[in-house]
């Protein structure tokens, strides 16, 4: 079983999550299975533990994951990643909604030297995809938001390092996650994930969490039910290996649709379900097997010590992002490196971008990712700013984008400068303009529509309309292919869910138009079905809701609680004539997805999520 690493290795100085042992195996396997001596369904369950997940292409085509544990990105890893994406990938990598990062059209002979790369790096794929405990996610803000009640870090950082490789962690029925938040708000969605930890005081100052269990999205939304009040944080340890027991004996081996732990929840009903809890849990306790997790981590982040690197030239930046090689199929970022960024743009980008730190002196600072793609030239450089101006690492949100901590006030404007330069200067971080997708048709087997295609529309045409971003107050739009929800469409203010209409005997690209989700701190509201519109028209649907909104709020009243009290007959009733398409009134352009040349032809393919 594995073990807590010594807490002094907790946070910047935190030791490798990789093993050479696991990629030996991978390569040991693969042979294996190429000899005929292990069949396709054991390659496959084996390869999807080892975070190689299958394409939707025929060809040799894989999709790689890295887990990014608390998100938290470090120069040297940057580094690895970059190399990843450069020479066994398209010149790119991807953000994901947990804080991973993903690399598309990877040979499956490339797997090992791409996890070897990545592993010189402390980085691994071990347990990023199949029937496993996914990767533990963390507050990007973690450490250094003003409002936190303490750092979450060191405690979700302990539990990833006790369930990596863990007995139970790929032996489960179905996928099972984790995250942490520290901040009144909620960053990370914790009433959506098997086990939510949000960060409590007690009345002496004592660290403890609120527990909930049981959330999830895609085909059946719950919403997490509270385990525990008030649990002190030393048995975070325990109280997981308890769930986990639950799971792995009672669990739903048979049904890949409904065998998450919701729907055991769902089964055998939560007074029972939590008594085999507790009875675990007591096990735990008085057998001793589960340990007491005994850190004391500080309240939050120290100061820096030590020099900074120099940051590269702007020219230098720019020439070298430009000349970055991108290549494949499917979108690829497009790189413009801004010199001469005025002084309005840097105005709207800190007013939307920067938040100050509870330690006096310095900031947060976010880079806004388009579709969370990031050019192996933006990743090098991205570690050398990290270096130059902040404490050399990153971390990556659920929003696909980047944050960079520990800028000191006065080094804002030059952090900007140098990101424009990259690329990488859009402000709007966190507004309607920040648009999540999920990759969608491009490569995953299960996605109906191209999610990215219609991300890139939106992100353009909102980007263009300046007017429409201030007037959404805070709404946010999330995209999904399919319903199981990758891009978390079901807890957006505005979510779309890709699907297709037949139109007489053709195929048209269209989006479930779902209003007034989101999560807090008293647990996770879905958003509701308000119409089926063509993939063409979502644009259009965008402006007529944030109308809606402007023209029917009341005082005060943010988009996000707009949505959320809304009658959904009234907003069917707005988009009628746009969910209205027949023969007639259709024109060629409705028959092909968005970012596609060719006529809409879907093939769902079956999935690999719950093999």
């Amino acid at each position: 079983m594995s073990t807590v690493d010594d807490h002094k290795t907790f946070g910047r100085a935190r030791l490798p999550f990789a093993s050479v042992a696991d990629i030996d195996e991978f390569v040991t396997t693969l042979e294996r299975y190429e000899r005929g001596e292990l069949s396709p369904d054991g390659w496959r369950a084996f390869r999807l533990v080892r975070g190689t997940y299958g394409q939707r292409q025929a060809e040799d085509a894989q999709m790689l994951r890295v887990k990014i544990p608390q998100g938290m990105l470090t120069s040297d890893q940057l580094l690895a990643l970059a190399d990843v994406g450069e020479r066994y990938s398209r010149g790119f990598g991807h953000i994901t909604t947990r804080q991973n990062v993903q690399f598309h059209f990877v040979k499956l002979h490339d797997a090992e030297p791409a996890m070897r790369r990545l592993a010189d790096a402390g980085l691994t794929t071990r347990e990023a995809c199949g029937n496993s405990v996914r990767n533990i996610t963390a507050c990007p803000y973690a450490g250094v938001a003003a409002d936190e009640r303490f750092d979450v870090t060191p405690y979700a950082e302990a539990l990833t390092r006790y369930l990596l490789r863990h007995p139970l962690s790929s032996t489960l029925p179905r996928k099972f996650k984790i995250g942490f938040e520290g901040c009144p708000a909620d960053h990370i969605g914790t009433p959506i994930n098997d086990l939510g930890f949000r960060a409590v005081l007690g009345r002496d100052g004592g660290r403890a969490f609120h527990v909930t269990a049981g959330g999830g999205t895609a085909i059946l939304c719950a919403s997490g039910g509270l385990l525990h009040e008030f649990l002190p944080a030393s048995e975070i340890l325990r109280v997981a290996e308890a769930v986990l027991r639950v799971f792995h004996r009672l669990g739903d081996y048979q049904h890949k649709q409904r065998n998450r732990m919701k729907f055991l929840i769902r089964a055998i009903g939560w007074t029972r379900w939590s008594e085999e809890y507790y009875r675990e849990l007591s096990g735990c306790r008085l057998r001793g097997e589960a340990p007491t997790l005994e850190i004391d981590p500080p309240a939050l982040e120290p100061r820096l010590d030590g020099v900074q690197d120099r940051s590269p030239s702007l020219e230098d930046i720019a020439s070298r992002v430009a000349a970055g090689v991108v290549k494949g199929p499917g979108i690829r970022p497009v790189v413009v490196p801004l010199f001469h960024a005025n002084d309005e743009a840097y105005a709207r980008w800190r007013a939307t971008n920067v938040q100050p730190q509870k330690q006096f002196g310095y900031a947060m600072a976010v880079a806004t990712v388009p579709l969370g793609d990031l050019t192996s030239e933006q990743m090098r450089v991205i570690g050398e700013l990290a270096r130059a101006y902040g404490d050399g690492a990153v971390r990556v949100t659920p929003d696909q984008d980047l944050v960079f901590r520990w800028i000191t006030v006065s080094d804002v404007r030059q952090l900007y400068r140098a990101l424009a330069a990259a690329g990488l200067g859009l402000s709007e971080a966190g507004t309607i303009a920040d648009v999540t997708s999920c990759p969608g048709a491009e490569s995953c087997r299960l996605a109906v529509t191209q999610s990215r295609g219609l991300g890139q529309l939106l992100e353009e045409h909102l980007r263009r309309r300046p007017d429409l971003i201030a007037a959404a107050d805070g709404a946010r739009i999330k995209i999904s292919g399919c319903p199981n929800g990758c891009g978390l469409h079901h807890v957006a203010t505005i979510g779309f869910q890709g699907s297709v209409r037949r139109v007489g005997s053709r195929a048209v690209p269209q989006y479930f138009v779902m209003v007034g989700g989101g999560t807090t701190s008293r647990g996770a509201s879905f958003a509701r079905l308000a119409a089926k519109v063509p993939a063409r028209r979502i644009a259009e649907t965008v402006e007529r809701l944030i109308d809606l909104y402007v023209r029917q709020r009341r005082p005060g009243e943010s988009a996000v609680e707009f949505f959320a009290a809304v009658d959904v007959v009234q907003v069917k009733a707005l988009l009628a004539d746009l969910e209205r398409i027949t023969p007639e009134d259709a024109v060629p352009a409705d028959f092909v997805d968005l970012a596609e040349a060719a006529e809409f032809a879907p093939e769902v393919m079956e999935g690999e999520c719950a093999s």
